[in-house]
C-alpha cells in the first residue's frame, strides 16, 4: 500500500526538518516494506510571496486529496506587519477547519538522556515525566467573534471566547480514550471560578465521567496547573483543556523537556486523516543554517505512522531510534550545551542508522 503524505514545509527551518522528517519516513518505509508518495504544497509566508495569500486553494485541495499531511512551520519577521487575516499564521487555523481537524494531541516527555538538560532541579525530575495533552483545536477564544470598538475609555479591541456542549463532549470523549490507553488518569484544566465557558467545561467532563469509570478524573485550574508543570510534572497523565489554555500550557511543556525541538504533536478529526507538525516555530534566526533539531519533526512523523496509518511497529521503530542516539550522547546545538553538536542532517544521519 502507499499512502500519500502531502508535504507543508512552510516557512523558517520548515523545509529543513520535514526533508529531515521525509528521509527517515522513507529509511522505516524500506525496512517495514511501506511505500510513501509526498506531495509539496505552500502554506504561510511563502504562500503569500508566490500566490498573495496564506493558505490558497490548492493546498486546501492537496491536503484534503492526501492520506496524512506533515507540517513543518509558519511565520517571520518579513510578514509580521501583514494584518491578521493575512498573516502566515492564519493558515494554520484555517487549514486545521478545513480538515476539521478539533484535536491537538502533544506528548511532553522527559527522555532519560536529557535529564541534564531539564531546567528543574533533579529532585524534581529524578522520576521523569511522560504526560499528554489533549487540546480543543477550533473552538474557544481564538475563533470567536473579535473586533474593535469604542467603549468607556475608547478604542478597546475584544474577542470573544464560546464553548458548545458538542464541541466539549467530542474533545472530552478523546482524552478518556486516550486516558484509558495509558496510566488511566485525567486532569481536565479549566478557569471555572471565573469563566462560565470553563463552568460548562467541568459540568460536561462530570457527566462523561461516569461513562469510563476505570479512569481517575480530577479537575484543576488554569493558574495552578501553570505552577503544577514546574512543580511537580510526574503527577499528570493525560491533560485535557481547551484552545486557549492548552496552547500555553503545552508550550510550557515543552520547555521542562529541555528543549522545544523535541516535541511532536497530532491534529485529529473524526476520521484517520490528520495534520502532524513539530510544536515549535519557524527559527527564523537559524534558517538555512542546517542547525535545527529535527527530532520534533522525526517523532511528528512517527505519530503519523500510529495514528493514521495504524503501522505501529514502524512508528516504534523511529521513537526506539531517537531513544538510541540521545542515548549515545548525540545532540544538536540547542540541547548541546556548548559542547560539539550535529547538524539537522547529521542527526537525521545518526537516526537512521539506529532504524
Amino acid at each position: 500500500m502507499t499512502y500519500k503524505i502531502g508535504l507543508l514545509k512552510g516557512d523558517g527551518i520548515g523545509p529543513e526538518i520535514v526533508d529531515s522528517a521525509v528521509r527517515v519516513l522513507q529509511a522505516v518505509g524500506k525496512k517495514r516494506g511501506i511505500a510513501f508518495e509526498f506531495t509539496p504544497y505552500l502554506i504561510g509566508g511563502i504562500a503569500i510571496d508566490e500566490t498573495g495569500e496564506p493558505l490558497p486553494q490548492a493546498t486546501i485541495d492537496g491536503c484534503l486529496a492526501s492520506d496524512s499531511v506533515l507540517l513543518g512551520a509558519v511565520g517571520g519577521p518579513k510578514w509580521d506587519m501583514l494584518s491578521g487575516n493575512q498573516r502566515p499564521e492564519k493558515a494554520l487555523l484555517g487549514i486545521r477547519e478545513k480538515m476539521g481537524l478539533f484535536t491537538n494531541l502533544r506528548p511532553a516527555k522527559l527522555y532519560s538522556a536529557l535529564k541534564e538538560e531539564c531546567p528543574l532541579r533533579a529532585d524534581i525530575v529524578a522520576n521523569g515525566f511522560d504526560m499528554m495533552i489533549v487540546r480543543e483545536l477550533t473552538g474557544g477564544i481564538y475563533f470567536g467573534e473579535r473586533g474593535y470598538r469604542q467603549g468607556k475609555y475608547g478604542e478597546e479591541a475584544y474577542d470573544t471566547e464560546a464553548y458548545s456542549r458538542m464541541e466539549i463532549e467530542r474533545i472530552v470523549r478523546v482524552a478518556f480514550e486516550t486516558a484509558r490507553k495509558r496510566r488511566k488518569k485525567l486532569t481536565s484544566i479549566d478557569k471555572a471560578n471565573v469563566l462560565e465557558t470553563s463552568r460548562l467545561w467541568r459540568k460536561i467532563v462530570h457527566e462523561l465521567a461516569v461513562e469510563y469509570p476505570d479512569v481517575e478524573v480530577s479537575d484543576m485550574l488554569v493558574d495552578n496547573a501553570a505552577m503544577q508543570l514546574v512543580r511537580n510534572p510526574s503527577q499528570f497523565d493525560v491533560v485535557v483543556t481547551s484552545n486557549m489554555f492548552g496552547d500555553i500550557l503545552s508550550d510550557e511543556a515543552s520547555q521542562i523537556t529541555g528543549s522545544i525541538g523535541m516535541l511532536p504533536s497530532a491534529s485529529l478529526g473524526s476520521g484517520t486523516r490528520g495534520l502532524y507538525e513539530p510544536i515549535h516555530g519557524s527559527a527564523p534566526d537559524i534558517a538555512g543554517q542546517n542547525k535545527a533539531n529535527p527530532i520534533a519533526t522525526i517523532l511528528s512523523a512517527s505519530m503519523m505512522l500510529l495514528y493514521a496509518f495504524n503501522e505501529k511497529s514502524a512508528s516504534e521503530d523511529i521513537v526506539n531510534a531517537v531513544d538510541r542516539v540521545l542515548e549515545l550522547g548525540y545532540r544538536t546545538a540547542d540541547l548541546a550545551r556548548g559542547k560539539a553538536s550535529l547538524s539537522t542532517t547529521e542527526m537525521t544521519d545518526k537516526i537512521i542508522e539506529n532504524l
